[in-house]
């Protein structure tokens, strides 16, 4: 036997009355007639569906026995106005809209609720990969730290003692006496102005560049120095920590300047 709401939609079909015809005469609202037709009245009392599926069935003109489950006529029948049948078919509608709005937040929260498990899972799959990465990382450097403890305090001692002795060596050496030392030729410049400079050291270029303002440096040679100066008023020059007089006037260039172990010369 077919379901009931099939039925009265194809006696409606039939006797060519749209939906819209229905809700208009009967004030049930679309929703609530397109579920009567398709039976899917699952959320409502069943006094509201045996009212619904009454006024629908007066209104095609059918018998409602013959549709609704194990109806009974009332013994008094109460007769209700116009205006009362329309405010019964107002308040079924929007309990229809009631509930349906009802099932959309709960479908919306558990939707929400999804998303915030499925970033939590996210986050935490992302912190464990970066736990391992550090474990690894870690496992990686353990033999190096195991190498390095290794090494016998003994040998670090003896290294440690002979660096001692190299850097005392070496201060040693630096406070000898110049006429000690292995160099012959030493020459210090220091600049109070710019000062284009060009100085090589037994015939290799060792310097060529702008000795800036306030600087101070100091090359040495086995025979000699050649040297150029381009604006040779503005240094003060020593040779083997004697100080040199100026070797010519500001602005000027001054080039061929051989120092050796003879002393200054001026070469043509």
């Amino acid at each position: 036997m077919e379901p009931a709401g099939l039925r009265l939609r194809k006696i409606r079909l039939e006797k060519g009355i749209s939906l819209e015809e229905v809700h208009k005469k009967t004030k049930i609202h679309l929703n609530v007639l397109k579920s009567i037709e398709e039976d899917s009245l699952i959320n409502f009392n069943p006094i509201y569906i045996k009212g619904f599926l009454k006024m629908y069935c007066q209104f095609l003109g059918v018998d409602p026995k013959e549709y609704i489950a194990d109806y009974k006529e009332p013994r008094y029948a109460l007769k209700l106005s116009p205006a009362k049948k329309d405010n019964q078919a107002n308040i079924a509608g929007s309990v229809f809209l009631r509930s349906a709005f009802i099932r959309q937040i709960r479908m919306q929260k558990k939707a929400i609720l999804a998303l915030l498990v499925i970033a939590a899972l996210i986050f935490i799959l992302f912190n464990l990969g970066r736990i391992f990465s550090s474990h690894r990382i870690l496992a990686q450097h353990k033999p190096r730290l195991s190498s390095a403890k290794a090494v016998k305090p003994k040998k670090i001692i003896e290294t440690n003692k002979a660096q001692k002795k190299q850097e005392i060596s070496s201060s040693r050496n630096e406070n000898t006496p110049k006429s000690e030392t292995p160099l012959i030729v030493r020459l210090a410049i220091h600049a109070r102005e710019n000062c284009l400079v060009q100085l090589k050291s037994d015939g290799k270029v060792v310097f060529y560049g702008t000795l800036t303002k306030g600087r101070s440096e100091s090359w040495h040679a086995k025979n000699k120095i050649e040297l150029f100066l381009g604006n040779a008023g503005v240094v003060d020059l020593e040779v083997n920590g004697k100080p040199i007089p100026q070797l010519g006037k500001r602005g000027e260039a001054v080039k061929n300047i051989i120092i050796s172990k003879e002393g200054l010369s001026r070469a043509r």
